[in-house]
């Protein structure tokens, strides 16, 4: 297959190169198999590197690649400054981000600082350390209670199900959020905050552009000498907004990432950075602000239902969010921890929000069939046209822009995520998000590389693939790259004017330059405000919309 690249691609060069970037989120282990062990590798990724830059994105996002025994997806790290040998080696690194760098593409990588692995070099001398020693108070560790300290400190549960801690045979306990792999540090140790120092600088050494934070609420911990009872975070309803809940969304984890914009400073341009914050709308500009972060996911679209008053409210919250952090937003509609949001918005509206992770939906329908595929779709490049039109930057997962759909009928026996394994029959895990990437319409793996691939890829996706897509004008591939190479073209300041469509289910704003983007989100058509067409994400007849879509017009 041939790409053709545009040079207006990540031609940004400013400080303020992220505040509208279009980033592209690669799962290293699903994207590309160079070597043919079944994983995707870094040499994957570079030989990828013509298909990215045909894409017109500004920067790829890495989620880790870093050596890990695969409890969580990779988010289990072991060293966090080195390359998982299944998937190469630090000078495969350097070539892969020279060869990004060559194409204008920017590299952000994951950081995961809320917990490390359990084989990790610390958490082994931990283990062999005694109670009070400075190797275990790297990490949560309690003393139990009961007889001899054999009960848990208290009676708290992970995120994967199950209890959070872990016995480890001398009456102490150590604190797990997630899988009992993943031991959480301890924030309030200096040894951990200049360990973590030092990573920021090896990757930004390297070349690295940015830092996905992973958890980002999550570091700063007070959990006392043994807290019986957590305070309600199922929701973010629920979560206390004053920065008192023990684990999660405290103030003090500010002075946190105060001191890791000092490193990001020391470079030029500075390093920027987003967090991943699951917290309540007006507690995340601190984690945005030009003194932490920069930026902070918003993960409102993600979660709404495909409804245009909810679209409306949502965008507008966080463009005035931005204002008072003085960030810009981001955008996120699918990404590798939920259902592909193609699938979503095929799914009944009721459900499509509470599902989104997966679950009950899958199991109780196999496979994709209570998923409306075709309303999906049509669903999903509105909503994605809708995104990449707004002030601020839009994160992509890949092969969203092959439309791709959740794949739901993994066998039991092939799936990876501890989610699924934790809590069999209630949650389906996030592998069918996760799946290999199909490059060829046939052949092994369909092109992801020549010994198959870690999860099974479905008949269908061949039909899904680059190739097949890549040879038709009308494939949503090639929706993706004309929308990109317009956003390019038509950027503009971080603003819009909200358009009178006189219609509860039309959506429309105008950006200064003119670009003006309309999005039904019914099927009965709208006749269009005058202006020449860019593009059409479903019909257009006599001037009027046709159906589920969005169009941008220069006005």
């Amino acid at each position: 297959m041939t790409y053709t690249s545009s040079a207006a691609a990540g031609t940004a060069t400013d400080e303020i190169w992220w505040r509208q970037a279009t980033v592209y989120q690669i799962y290293p282990r699903s994207f590309a198999d160079a070597n043919g062990d079944g994983i995707g590798d870094l040499r994957g990724i570079t030989d990828r590197v013509p298909y990215l830059a045909s894409l017109g994105i500004d920067a790829v996002w890495l989620s880790p690649f870093y050596p890990s025994a695969l409890a969580d997806g990779g988010y289990d790290v072991d060293v966090y400054r080195d390359v998982d040998s299944r998937l190469g080696t630090l000078d495969d690194f350097d070539a892969m981000i020279t060869v990004l760098h060559d194409a204008s593409i920017r590299v952000i990588v994951d950081i995961v600082p809320n917990h490390t692995s359990d084989r990790h070099a610390w958490f082994r001398e931990a283990l062999a350390s005694p109670k009070g020693s400075s190797a275990r108070d790297r990490y949560v560790f309690r003393d139990g209670t009961g007889t001899n300290g054999t009960e848990p400190p208290a009676d708290w549960e992970s995120a994967f199900g199950g209890p959070a801690w872990t016995a480890v045979g001398d009456g102490q306990w150590y604190f797990h959020h997630f899988a009992v792999e993943q031991p959480d540090l301890n924030w309030a140790n200096r040894e951990v905050r200049d360990d973590f120092l030092r990573t920021l600088r090896f990757w930004s050494d390297r070349g690295v552009d940015g830092f996905r934070i992973d958890v980002a609420h999550g570091l700063a911990k007070e959990l006392g000498p043994a807290s019986a009872v957590l305070p309600d975070a199922a929701t973010l309803e629920a979560m206390p907004k004053d920065g008192s809940h023990p684990l999660w969304d405290r103030d003090d984890v500010h002075a946190i990432y105060a001191e890791w914009r000092q490193v990001f400073n020391e470079y030029t341009p500075a390093r920027t950075a987003v967090a991943e914050a699951w917290v309540a709308a007006d507690r995340r500009a601190r984690y945005a602000s030009a003194e932490g972060l920069g930026q902070a996911f918003n993960f409102d679209l993600l979660e709404a239902d495909f409804h245009a008053g909810s679209f409306r409210s949502i965008i507008q919250s966080n463009l005035e969010l931005a204002e008072q952090s003085g960030s810009s937003t981001t955008w996120v509609l699918s990404n590798h921890d939920v259902v592909r949001h193609a699938t979503r918005y095929g799914l009944p509206v009721r459900s499509s929000r509470d599902q989104r992770q997966g679950g009950a939906w899958l199991l109780a329908g196999g496979a994709l069939d209570a998923v409306d595929q075709e309303l999906g779709l049509r669903r999903a490049t509105a909503a994605t046209m809708l995104e990449l039109a707004l002030p601020g930057s839009a994160y992509l997962y890949q092969g969203e822009e092959l439309g791709l759909q959740e794949v739901g009928d993994i066998p039991d026996a092939e799936r990876q995520d501890p989610a699924f394994f934790r809590n069999r029959g209630v949650d389906i895990g996030r592998d069918g998000s996760r799946v290999p990437l199909p490059w060829k319409r046939e052949g092994s793996s369909l092109g992801f590389g020549p010994g198959g691939s870690h999860l099974p890829q479905p008949g269908w996706f061949g039909e899904s693939s680059v190739e097949a897509e890549d040879a038709d004008p009308d494939s949503t591939l090639n929706l993706y790259r004309r929308a990109l190479d317009l956003r390019r073209q038509l950027q503009a300041d971080e603003h819009l004017d909200w358009l009178n469509t006189g219609r509860d289910d039309v959506l429309a704003f105008r950006r200064p330059n003119g670009w003006t983007s309309v999005t039904l989100f019914s099927d009965a058509p709208y006749d269009l405000p005058a202006g020449e067409l860019l593009l059409a994400t479903a019909p257009v007849t006599d001037g009027a919309l046709m159906g589920v879509g969005t169009v941008w017009l220069r006005m």
